[in-house]
């Protein structure tokens, strides 16, 4: 019994230092946008496991071995942060598959990169056609990220000369789960503001399960009931 308390404990203290781990570097970890990060995470995961269940190891002694991980990547952050050289070293740089139309076969042997692979990307892309695109290169990250030529790239409203509305603003979410969230109203979007939108629409606090204004300035009002005979229902 004393074994299965002792694990526990060591779990809930493992799962509490990653979590603070996490706060400070997470971003970089769950990114996996570099060999370096993706690494990291795994070394980490493997520590935070025996920390927390091998309870044949010293737990102070992992912990060290925790904490020296942490603090030797924490180091090289910053000084990658100064150097690009040091950051092209230790996460490498993308590579060049396509170029001005023309397949890199070199570049793709190098990285044993395989045609099957490229077309996979490039549909996962919506590219269903190689002719389209006039570079391609596969990031540290493994994805690819394309070019296509001029004809085949998607008409813009500047390209059309259309009038564009600029917003100044992200989408402001004012209730969830019926309440307000008070850190986001503004002189403009007070309470009041807000009290005065339900009336108008005949709506009380308690049915709203989500409002937010959106990027158009527009309120966007869910209901609690979104009173839908057959609602899909797929998990």
């Amino acid at each position: 019994m004393d074994g299965i308390l002792f694990s526990i404990f060591r779990t809930i203290i493992s799962f509490m230092i990653l979590i603070l781990v996490t706060l400070v570097i997470g971003k970089h970890i769950n990114s996996h946008k570099t060999h370096f990060s993706f690494a990291l995470s795994i070394t980490i995961g493997s520590l935070i496991a025996n920390m927390g269940f091998n309870t044949h190891l010293d737990f102070t002694e992992i912990l060290g071995s925790f904490i020296s991980l942490f603090t030797l990547y924490y180091i090289l952050l910053l000084m990658t942060s100064h150097s690009r050289t040091l950051r092209q070293w230790l996460s490498g740089c993308p590579t060049v598959i396509i170029e001005k139309g023309k397949v890199l076969e070199d570049n793709m042997k190098k990285i044993k990169f395989t045609l099957d692979d490229l077309n996979q990307h490039l549909r996962e892309k919506g590219v269903f056609d190689i002719s389209e695109v006039d570079y391609a290169l596969l990031e540290v990250s493994g994805e690819l990220s394309i070019k296509k030529k001029d004809q085949f790239q998607n008409v813009t409203k500047l390209d059309l000369q259309l009038p564009t509305h600029t917003s100044n603003s992200l989408p402001v979410e004012l209730i969830m789960d019926g309440r307000i969230i008070d850190k986001n109203l503004t002189p403009l979007y007070s309470k009041d503001w807000l009290d005065k939108e339900l009336r108008t629409r005949g709506l009380a606090l308690r049915e709203i399960y989500y409002a937010v204004i959106s990027s158009n300035d527009s309120l966007f009002i869910d209901k609690v009931q979104d009173h839908l005979h057959y609602p899909t229902d797929i998990e």
